[in-house]
């Protein structure tokens, strides 16, 4: 990686567009999803830790891990770096402004410039080096999060005042990257609270200089039970724009495994080939490469709205989900279908993206937390995300089996279950009561074509468009509905179909 300046700019940047941050990891994670690799190959074992972080990365939220000291946080905060691409800046420009945004958006040093192109050039850096760090501590203050006065500029007679005498610290330095916030809790309210219009607004306002800059970044924040709990408290406000995730220590194999592969060893030249291979992905190919085409059907929207609104009733709980609550888990939703390669929602995906979505929006009542065992009280919440969707699924359209055989369902069900998915289709073409409640479903609840992505439209429009594998994964994702409501209104057991995913009632927080 190198940098150009008064060589041939223009035709350096002849192709080049800006590029999200979140929309980059965005695309890197689906293309090694879709080629089958891992996409956190740095981090052994807790799979469904690693699925959680991908399904919020997916849906372009920012985290919050929580976990013991020891448990890989950092090392995973670093992994993430090896999603991104080498980066085009301004050369040596200090927040990494990228040459194709307008004087507006750039640094006071590049602006006042005029053309920073013609006087500065660019330059190019690696992906594994667009990260930055902030430790929390007692001492971690504003000048650590955001920045400080330059004395020498002052000294030369700038006023105090003017943006130009601000050298930026921990969040500029991660402009156009990742932010890592390591022991958040440990950082003082009032110092958190600046975090938030980052969070909320991509952008950092210094008020005191009355100086609004935007930021472009992708954050992790870190803490420990005991320090979420007992030092610092976490604004909700910001609590509620990052998705809260668990992070356990591993199992005793895996454990095993990785103190194996981290002894102490010469190997190689210890330079990292990997960077060799990275290379600059032109916007277009990004923007194909990670489109949401993964179709929500109607009756899966209404079970997650729903759900996330029975959070709000819930007694168990003292602090209920948000707007966004519903926001994230519809994300997180269709992320999971994202993550196994499959075009249609299904039930199971709903207890993916609840479970992430409320996990650190909704708050226990003291009497079902845990504070001696801080794994047992996020396990809580997940089953109460669980509970959530089946109030849902319980009061799901009472309408929808009017006059349905109900002997002749039974039946049905019964045959139908257990089947390969591959058959679906055919199977419900052969079953006449659920052929008539799949059709049912399908046409009960549309949404407007206006909020329809492409697959949703032609799977109302034209299915004779879709591909087999596609009708398939929808024909399942209505009947794994239909088994539910059976399940529901007790006409079969959940042994009969046990092949679907069905939600399961809490009835107490204490039974494991």
């Amino acid at each position: 990686m190198g940098s150009i300046k008064n060589m041939n700019v223009d035709k350096e940047l002849k192709d080049y567009d800006p590029v999200p941050v979140v929309h980059e990891l965005r695309y890197s994670i689906l293309k090694r999803i879709r080629a089958g690799e891992d996409v956190l190959p740095d981090i052994q074992g807790r799979e469904e830790t690693k699925k959680d972080i991908i399904r919020a990365i997916l849906s372009g939220a920012n985290l919050y891990l929580v976990s013991e000291e020891g448990t890989g946080k950092t090392r995973l905060a670093r992994s993430l770096t090896a999603l991104l691409t080498p980066l085009i800046k301004i050369r040596d420009c200090p927040y990494n402004d990228d040459p194709r945004w307008p004087l507006e958006l750039l640094c006071p040093r590049c602006r006042q410039a005029g053309d920073p192109l013609k006087k500065y050039g660019i330059e190019v850096i690696p992906g594994r080096q667009r990260f930055s760090r902030i430790q929390g501590n007692e001492y971690t203050n504003e000048a650590k999060l955001l920045g400080l006065k330059d004395i020498q500029a002052i000294a030369q007679g700038k006023c105090p005042t003017d943006p130009t005498v601000f050298t930026g610290t921990g969040v500029f330095n991660a402009n156009r990257g990742i932010l890592f916030v390591d022991e958040l809790p440990a950082i003082r309210t009032n110092v958190q609270v600046l975090l938030h219009p980052l969070l909320e607004e991509k952008q950092v306002i210094l008020e005191e200089y009355n100086y609004q800059y935007p930021l472009d970044l992708f954050m992790i924040a870190t803490g420990n039970p005991s320090g979420f709990s007992h030092v610092y408290d976490v604004p909700r406000p910001l609590l509620d724009r990052m998705e809260l995730i668990y992070m356990d220590l591993p199992e005793e194999d895996v454990e095993r495994e990785i103190i194996l592969r981290e002894r102490f060893r010469i190997q190689g030249d210890g330079f990292n080939n990997r960077e060799l291979e990275e290379v600059i992905i032109p916007y277009s190919e990004m923007k194909n490469g990670m489109q949401r085409t993964v179709a929500t059907p109607w009756w899966i929207v209404d079970i997650v709205n729903k759900a996330v609104r029975y959070s709000r009733i819930c007694p168990k709980l003292e602090r209920a989900a948000s707007i966004r609550a519903s926001n994230r888990a519809l994300d997180h939703t269709c992320a999971s279908a994202e993550l196994e390669c499959r075009d249609i929602v299904n039930l199971e995906d709903v207890f993916f993206g609840l479970r992430l979505a409320l996990r650190g929006r909704i708050g226990l009542n003291p009497e079902h937390l845990d504070i001696d065992n801080p794994r047992v009280s996020f396990r809580r919440t997940d089953r109460l995300a669980e509970d959530f969707e089946w109030n849902a699924i319980e009061n799901f359209e009472p309408a929808l089996f009017e006059g349905c055989n109900g002997e002749k369902l039974v039946a049905e069900i019964k045959s139908i279950f257990p089947c390969c998915k591959e058959e679906t289709s055919y199977r419900i073409a052969e079953s006449d009561e659920i052929r008539m409640l799949v059709n049912r479903i399908k046409m009960a609840g549309q949404i407007s074509d206006g909020l329809l992505n492409e697959t949703e439209k032609m799977l109302v429009h034209s299915p004779e468009k879709l591909s087999d594998k596609t009708l398939q994964e929808y024909d399942y994702s209505v009947l794994e509905l239909v088994a539910n409501l059976a399940v529901h209104r007790r006409l079969v057991s959940e042994s009969v179909v046990r092949q679907a995913f069905v939600p399961r009632k809490v009835t107490d927080l204490g039974v494991w």
